[in-house]
């Protein structure tokens, strides 16, 4: 069935209900998930609202889990969405019609507020990601909320104060006393704004200055990266022994869109033959320590095979037994020396929560893996997402939990630094958790929603 079949039969099917009728407007494909997590939560809460939705980047594949239908067309852009990273992208994207789909997504928005309102329900809207649903929202005429997936006060300050200003934007992106500028903070303050969930407490905190509805409920990013396994299983106290001769494990997180996800798994390969011969020398911290297992999560869309065969290529070969368990029929195994690299698309929270370390070239999967308490060594790549520039600003978000090198050879050696010193270890532990938020925050903006929207 098309969506336009589909929102036709359930805008009839409702004319004879009085419940809340919700718009979800997202621009990205991880802006596309953490909408449907809170969504998850709405439709369990007493009395949920009918959905609809409307991506404004992509073709929101993940909404189809809930079967929830689209009000307008959808269409993929050159950029994936990464406009704001670098001018060429945007002129690629006019090119391949952005304009024209960006008046006809305004267009269908208006269109469904008009229709809702002709029937007497009651609408509202949720924006999630950055200014662009944002204005759409509030150019609706209807009431909305406001999930910011994107800014962080974060970027520019800590808990003590503004960050140094050597860091290139930094000026810029703080020039008006918040990393929200004033436009979008006007956005935020129109009486119809019912709710706005940022991503942590300090932009909270920040944003309360001015007539915001600034709520800190939590990043629902943390939430869903429940493990197939219980933390008791695979630390538990009665077995020391066992956590002794635990394998030592690199999570690798090339990123999700090709072809730049494939340059960045060539540039980690890398880092992973570097950080295997330093594990052989002498002085190394994991000199006696066994088994060590490169762990990489791929990403459902790109192909196995690539890297597979860039991984044999660097001396690595096939093999049928797994160190570790991993819950993938599909999973790809390679050997060399004591090191294992194992390849899987389908076991991504195991990956997460296995990881001592990760060489990371990604956006959220990074992000998430920080949260749950572990360090993270990011190589800048050539974009369009894991550019200099977005590395840099994912440093300051992350603060200490995230590491920067210019060069793969260099990852070595902030390994054997960051594993010599256990203190530290407990701060980027801690440090994590802090910025990126506990579990839970979907179900408490699903809430929320409901009285604020309902």
């Amino acid at each position: 069935m098309s969506n336009a079949s589909r929102f036709s039969q359930a805008s009839n099917s409702q004319a004879a209900s009085s419940g809340l009728r919700l718009l979800v407007l997202s621009n990205g494909h991880g802006e596309d998930i953490i909408a449907v997590r809170i969504l998850q939560e709405l439709q369990r809460q007493p009395n949920p609202p009918e959905i609809f939705a409307l991506p404004l980047v992509g073709e929101g594949r993940a909404y189809e889990q809930l079967d929830i239908p689209f009000i307008g067309s959808v269409h993929n852009m050159p950029s994936g969405g990464f406009i704001y990273m670098d001018g060429r992208q945007l002129a690629r994207d006019v090119r391949g019609g952005l304009l024209q789909l960006t008046l006809s997504q305004i267009k269908a928005i208006r269109r469904w507020v008009s229709s809702q309102k002709k029937l007497g329900n009651n609408r509202a809207i949720l924006a999630v990601g950055d200014i662009v649903p944002l204005l759409f929202a509030a150019l609706s005429g209807a009431n909305y909320a406001f999930v910011g997936t994107a800014k962080s006060e974060y970027h520019v300050r800590d808990e003590a104060g503004l960050l140094p200003k050597k860091s290139k934007g930094i000026s810029w992106e703080n020039f008006s006393g918040s990393v929200y500028h004033p436009w979008e903070r006007w956005l935020m303050s129109r009486r119809r704004c019912k709710a706005v969930f940022l991503r942590d407490a300090l932009t909270t905190e920040i944003l309360k200055q001015w007539p915001i509805p600034a709520l800190s409920l939590g990043n629902p990013m943390m939430d869903g990266l429940e493990p197939t396994f219980s933390s008791a299983q695979f630390y538990s106290l009665a077995s020391h022994q066992q956590e002794t001769v635990r394998p030592f494990v690199v999570t690798l997180l090339p990123g999700s869109r090709p072809p730049e996800a494939y340059n960045n798994w060539e540039t980690i390969t890398i880092a992973v033959s570097a950080l295997l011969t330093s594990f052989q020398q002498r002085n190394s911290i994991f000199h006696t320590s066994g088994t060590v297992v490169f762990l990489g999560a791929i990403a459902p869309g790109l192909d196995c095979n690539i890297l597979s065969q860039s991984v044999q290529s660097q001396g690595w070969r096939i093999v049928s037994e797994s160190p570790i368990p991993i819950p993938d029929p599909n999973l790809l195994t390679f050997k060399q020396r004591n090191a294992y690299l194992l390849l899987t698309q389908q076991a991504y929270n195991d990956c997460l929560h296995l990881g001592d370390v990760a060489i990371a070239m990604a956006g959220t999967a990074t992000e998430q893996f920080i949260g749950l308490g572990k360090p993270a060594i990011a190589i800048p790549g050539k974009g369009p997402q894991y550019n200099p520039g977005f590395a840099q600003a994912q440093s300051r978000l992350l603060g200490s939990s995230l590491t920067l090198v210019d060069q793969p050879a260099e990852v070595a050696k902030i390994v054997q630094s960051l594993f010599k010193d256990p203190d530290n270890l407990q701060i980027i532990a801690e440090n994590g958790v802090q910025r990126m938020g506990k579990p839970g925050a979907a179900l408490r903006i699903a809430q929320c929603l409901q009285q604020r929207l309902g």
